[in-house]
């Protein structure tokens, strides 16, 4: 399922790249924590501005992921929104940038972002077609979200229910006494039920038999 994803990402990036003017595009996603992902970048280029602007919290990308708006500068030697971003980007030749926000998961933002080497690159059809690529790169990454959900939810499931045999087998309890367990030690150390259900499953499955 993830190699799926990462293709289907893949080839969002290429079609971009296709795109009218562009020299090169990334895929960037920003979650609640603030950790900022770069995917099936064209070039070496997007993800390292991409680094810039997760150092700085600012760049086109972030604005559009933000606040969902095109964020579009046609000559970034004359841009004023991004002072920290523009420095990198006009040194590292770009001169200008596209950016589309991703209607992805609650919890994580998004940005097709598309670079050209020359000022004044992407007239509005190009914008037009950069708002079609990026709503088929937002569907791309939205079903690599739900897979990834998905097998954490059933790895979870499954550690949960390890621990709990183990727990009834352990201390002659019943399964929802079993659960009950994990749950006060999850609450008592603020820990997620499944990472004390991994614990758990180690220690118990090492000690002794307390029957």
């Amino acid at each position: 399922m993830r190699l799926r994803w990462f293709l289907r990402v893949a080839e969002s990036g290429r079609k971009c790249r296709r795109a009218e003017g562009a020299d090169s595009a990334d895929i960037l996603t920003i979650t609640g924590r603030g950790k900022y992902d770069s995917f099936a970048p064209t070039s070496a280029l997007p993800a390292e501005l991409d680094s810039v602007q997760a150092q700085f919290g600012e760049g086109p990308c972030v604005d559009a992921a933000a606040d969902g708006s095109v964020t579009r500068s046609d000559d970034l030697e004359n841009e004023r929104r991004w002072p920290q971003f523009t420095r990198e980007a006009v040194r590292s030749g770009v001169r200008s940038i596209v950016s589309f926000r991703l209607y992805t998961h609650s919890h994580v933002a998004g940005a097709l972002n598309v670079l050209a080497m020359k000022a004044h690159a992407f007239g509005d059809e190009a914008v037009t077609v950069g708002e079609v690529l990026a709503a088929h790169a937002a569907i791309a990454v939205t079903s690599g979200q739900r897979e990834t959900q998905l097998r954490s939810a059933l790895v979870n499931r499954d550690l949960i229910g390890q621990a709990k045999g183990m727990l009834m087998e352990r201390f002659s309890v019943g399964a929802d006494q079993a659960f009950e367990i994990l749950v006060k030690l999850s609450q008592t150390s603020n820990t997620p039920v499944a990472a004390i259900a991994a614990i758990a499953a180690k220690v118990v499955g090492l000690g002794p038999d307390r029957r």
